[in-house]
């Protein structure tokens, strides 16, 4: 599905009649897309290695395959429905840090990211965490 969202033009006509004067479409692969580049600004999530019969497949970039990386983009998927989206997104988080705190950061901030970029709602981010990092330095803190 993709989304329609109403514009106005800033034109006196458009001011006067409150009648909206075009739309703006935003297919859920851009939401999709948009939602994978937000979980690389939450500190300790990033993208995660792909699965295959439940087992991971490390050092197989080579091969095309995502690897578990704080740096790379997560896989990401959006179901857009109006001017609500619901977002999927699997990922990974650097060890020792708390799991339920990076997912409760990652839901607020996507919610707000993707509000802000889109316009659009965000009614429900699902989280799959299917990786830890272990072999990062942490990032320092921000006061």
């Amino acid at each position: 599905m993709t989304s329609a969202l109403v514009t106005h033009d800033s034109g006196a006509s458009a001011a006067a009649t409150d009648e909206p004067s075009g739309t703006i479409t935003i297919s859920d692969a851009v939401v999709a897309k948009l939602a994978s580049r937000a979980v690389l600004e939450v500190p300790d999530a990033g993208g995660a290695v792909r699965r295959v019969l439940g087992r991971a497949v490390p050092g197989a970039g080579h091969l095309g395959i995502r690897e578990t990386s704080l740096a790379t983009a997560p896989k990401a998927s959006a179901d857009v429905d109006g001017s609500v989206a619901h977002v999927e997104v699997t990922i990974s988080v650097r060890w020792p840090v708390s799991i339920r705190q990076v997912t409760e950061q990652l839901r607020d901030h996507l919610r707000e990211r993707l509000h802000a970029l889109t316009g659009l709602t965000v009614a429900e981010v699902r989280i799959t965490v299917n990786d830890l990092v272990t072999n990062v330095a942490p990032t320092g803190r921000v006061r």
